[in-house]
């Protein structure tokens, strides 16, 4: 008489990585005092059991989240901040790279910067530390040409400009979202306009009447 074979358990870290890319998903459609522990177990096709296994509470496993996507994020941006090539040829790969991490992970893109309101002082420190770390990360990367700006890249100055770079290029990135027709090469070149470019590029405005 045949037996069928015993059905193979998943390794812990497979399990891991499947209940964080579920919790991801729900935490960003729904946001977090919207999301039941149970919803999260059921996306990941877990029990809640495993579920606590893993996460001994919403709030933790939201953190986790948040602090593996901000990594990812990191990295692949910096991967071309810190590329080869002249500073505008590494400024557009590293937009390119950016908005591609927006068109790719929607839902990592809007747990980091949309979903704020959580409204629990843990979180809001959590955030705030990930924000912070991110400006200096990628000061550092960006150390060389700061510098040729004449800008310390540890001064309160240069965290400015680089927290400017990121909050603005997210922006674009959500105006994106409301406009998914405008093609992403089109993204970059606005942003290379204003960016690189700069504002004082554009035409002076007209005088008013009087």
């Amino acid at each position: 008489m045949a037996t069928s074979e015993p059905k193979k358990r998943m390794p812990g870290t497979a399990r891991r990585a499947r209940i964080i890319e579920a919790a991801l998903d729900v935490f960003a459609a729904r946001g977090y005092h919207a999301t039941a522990m149970e919803e999260i177990a059921s996306a990941a096709g877990v029990t809640r059991s495993v579920l606590y296994d893993h996460f001994p509470s919403k709030r933790v496993l939201l953190i986790t989240v948040l602090q593996e996507q901000n990594a990812g994020l990191v990295a692949h941006v910096g991967a071309r901040i810190t590329g080869s090539g002249s500073p505008g040829r590494r400024l557009r790969a590293t937009l390119d790279a950016y908005f591609s991490f927006a068109q790719d992970r929607p839902a990592a893109r809007r747990l980091l910067f949309d979903h704020t309101d959580e409204d629990d002082p843990e979180i809001k420190a959590v955030r705030w530390g990930i924000r912070e770390a991110r400006t200096r990360s990628v000061a550092v990367m960006l150390s060389r040409d700061l510098r040729s700006l004449g800008l310390d890249p540890d001064s309160e100055v240069a965290q400015a400009v680089v927290e400017l770079l990121i909050s603005g290029t997210d922006g674009l990135a959500q105006w994106w979202e409301r406009h998914p027709s405008v093609p992403r090469d089109r993204l970059v070149e606005a942003a290379m306009l204003v960016l690189w470019n700069g504002l004082s590029t554009l035409p002076e405005p007209e005088p008013e009447a009087r």
